[in-house]
């Protein structure tokens, strides 16, 4: 196999070298070919190496046939397909932009929703590049779709990844995306019969945390731990992976921010075991560990009553039975009251210990392996409400390749890095644009004083 390699790679460099004397458009498709093809691939095991180099052969082949044949048009096709087909693993990709209302659609199933505009907000990387859809309408209700190519993730990792930017300081709204089935007609698509739910959700200090919500059987489920999101104004990055053993994990900005299995963290199955329902707890069952020491009994002089009549008090002389009533006497605390009689605790001779239920089979209990997988994944939603708008959308990703997600994470840190630094110099600019106006105005303050003081001095010369 190393042999079969080596002899590949001196074929390829041949037949390189051949195609640079043919012509100059050419060889530049070869050349992106072969950078996207092979040399990453060659840092692939060896069995990869060779079926990439194998590709690499047999779309220079086609090349060379339709150069001959003089058929450029259909060349050029051949090229830019198979670089595209190389390029992305991405099953889903959308970066938005002026012409994202080309691939989605407004939805039908509620009025007044608020609109969308094509915004990189105020701090950016690249103003064009950085693009996301936001939310531009106060206390609305937002929905729109997009189509995806249907796919399945039965049998393979799935990654959803997409940044948002609650660049509005958001007081109470969803930043979250949902994912459909498959629909003919995605402005009537029922936007509460998702797949699944995943990104943050803020409302006041009460509600800060990621969504994480799968319908399993027609029924949706809600993660049952709590996952904190970011409440900052800046760009975060969201992402969620479910894999083939049944287990999710969720990151923030390409970290791990938790994770698990579904069967422990979501509710999808019916619990294995249940409590016997023809076996209850025997009435002489006794759970008390402690009771009173029936030696323990309340001394003879013992004093309980709170209060007392006041023995000094004395009824007025001008007391009148018949207009006032029977006088009573006025009570007061009891100097020798000791408070209620409690007994000693000891331990229950009688304890039997806590009574356990015994268990049997759950007969409505079905195991299934297959929780994590969807057979049919075919739109994507924004469905979400919001008091204060602002939140930018951008950067979805769905992919089952976890170097095209380790590259949206590097390209993610770059925008991150960028908008600080354009952030920090726009403060650092208003700070001291700040600065300099109140040493304006300290100045301005001073010459006032001065002058005032010079226009007292022939005033006390007059004088």
């Amino acid at each position: 196999c190393f042999l079969l390699l080596l002899l590949l790679l001196l074929l390829l460099l041949l037949l390189l070298l051949l195609l640079l004397f043919v012509c100059f458009f050419f060889c530049c498709c070869c050349c992106c070919l072969f950078v996207v093809v092979v040399v990453p691939c060659c840092c692939c095991d060896l069995f990869t190496s060779c079926c990439c180099c194998t590709l690499f052969v047999v779309v220079v082949v086609v090349l060379i046939y339709f150069i001959n044949s003089d058929n450029w048009f259909i060349m050029k096709a051949v090229v830019f397909a198979t670089v595209l087909a190389v390029a992305s693993a991405a099953l889903y990709k959308e970066d938005f932009g002026d012409d994202f209302a080309d691939r989605w659609v407004t939805s039908k199933k509620k009025d007044g929703l608020g609109k969308f505009v094509s915004s990189a907000g105020d701090y950016y990387n690249d103003a064009e590049a950085d693009k996301g859809v936001k939310t531009s309408e106060d206390a609305k209700f937002y929905g729109i779709v997009s189509k995806i190519e249907k796919f399945s993730n039965d049998g393979k990792k799935i990654i959803i990844s997409f940044r948002v930017k609650h660049e509005q300081n958001i007081d109470c709204g969803g930043g979250y995306i949902k994912l459909f089935p498959s629909s003919d007609d995605l402005e009537n698509l029922d936007l509460e019969s998702y797949n699944l739910m995943f990104g943050p959700d803020i409302c006041g200090p009460g509600t800060r945390k990621v969504h994480v919500i799968f319908s399993y059987k027609g029924k949706q489920h809600l993660i049952k731990k709590t996952i904190s999101c970011k409440t900052d104004e800046d760009s975060h990055l969201y992402t969620l992976i479910v894999s083939p053993d049944n287990t999710y994990e969720v990151q923030i900005d390409g970290k791990k921010e938790d994770g698990g299995s579904l069967f422990d963290d979501f509710d999808f199955l019916k619990p294995k075991e249940i409590d016997d329902p023809e076996v209850s707890k025997p009435t002489d069952w006794v759970d008390e560990t402690q009771i009173d020491d029936p030696e323990d009994v309340k001394p003879d002089d013992w004093v309980d009553e709170k209060q007392i009549v006041d023995p000094e008090a004395e009824q007025p002389e001008d007391w009148d039975e018949e207009m006032d009533g029977e006088w009573e006497a006025p009570t007061i605390d009891n100097p020798e009251y000791k408070g209620e009689f409690s007994a000693k605790r000891i331990d229950n001779p009688e304890y039997k210990g806590v009574w356990v239920h015994p268990q049997i089979p759950n007969p409505e209990y079905e195991a299934d392996d297959t929780v994590y997988s969807y057979k049919d994944f075919g739109a994507i939603g924004l469905d979400l409400w919001q008091v204060k708008s602002g939140t930018i959308f951008d950067s979805i990703l769905i992919t089952d390749d976890e170097a095209e997600y380790k590259t949206a994470v590097e390209s993610f840190e770059t925008l991150a890095a960028g908008e600080k630094k354009m952030k920090d110099e726009a403060e650092a600019k208003k700070k001291a644009e700040e600065e300099a106006k109140k040493a304006d105005e300290a100045e301005a303050e001073e010459e006032e004083d001065d002058e005032t003081g010079e226009a007292a001095e022939p005033a006390k010369d007059e004088l």
